[in-house]
């Protein structure tokens, strides 16, 4: 399959034009319009620094239905202890840098290059992307965050400086997505993580109408506080 050279145009080629490995189009910026565009037609952006922006759309797509959650036996009894504080939207920039901090450290390279912080930013203050924060003693633990559209979650990165705390978080924000109707959160790129808890590969094509299918709802916009008592408030 031919890979597309994106012009100022906000536009994408279909999804199934995409290369075996999933790579669909070169190019192009990282606008909130282009970007939003892109979500909705099952598409991400995905590259290094020093690389042109490289757009993709996996076969298979790794999904993890709310529903379908696995909480081991472990988490179960870190979740039990409460041990960590727990908050959403309040550290988002936080959270990203993190992401990208932890791989680095690692030296597994990062695509959370400037311009991701930047426009992933840009989207959080318009209230499409959002993080859950996890608290240890005052200091940021672990945390994801990602972006939603109709009752749809696109999962980015997550990260953990305490034992079991990015867990803590994922199962978090599956509860509330649970609370709030929401159909799926797209992984992306399957790991054996994701798969041990509970996510699963689906074909592109199912996972195109299931998308289509939850972009026909209202987009819960806003800032997303999580209470233990209340779950979700929306802060416009």
């Amino acid at each position: 399959m031919p890979v597309f050279l994106l012009s100022e145009n906000i536009a994408f080629p279909p999804p199934h034009f995409a290369s075996k490995e999933g790579l669909l189009a070169i190019g192009g910026d990282l606008s909130r319009e282009r970007l939003l565009l892109a979500y909705r037609m099952g598409i991400f952006p995905w590259y290094s620094e020093g690389e042109p922006i490289l757009w993709w759309s996996p076969d298979p797509r790794l999904v993890l239905y709310p529903d379908e959650l696995h909480i081991s036996r472990t988490l179960t009894k870190v979740l039990k202890k409460n041990i960590f504080k727990i908050t959403m939207d309040q550290a988002f920039e936080q959270v990203i840098d993190a992401c990208a901090e932890i791989r680095l450290r690692k030296k597994e390279g990062t695509w959370i290059v400037d311009e991701m912080v930047d426009a992933y930013c840009d989207l959080h203050r318009a209230g499409f992307a959002h993080s859950v924060e996890v608290w240890q003693k005052g200091q940021l633990a672990g945390g994801l965050y990602g972006v939603s559209l109709g009752r749809s979650f696109f999962g980015e990165s997550m990260f953990t400086r305490a034992s079991n705390a990015s867990n803590v978080a994922l199962v978090t924000l599956v509860q509330q997505l649970k609370a709030l109707s929401f159909e799926f959160i797209d992984c992306q790129v399957t790991t054996t993580h994701l798969m041990r808890m509970g996510a699963r590969e689906i074909p592109r094509s199912q996972f195109l109408k299931q998308l289509r299918k939850s972009m026909t709802a209202p987009t819960v916009k806003g800032r997303w506080h999580f209470t233990e008592e209340a779950g979700i408030v929306l802060r416009c």
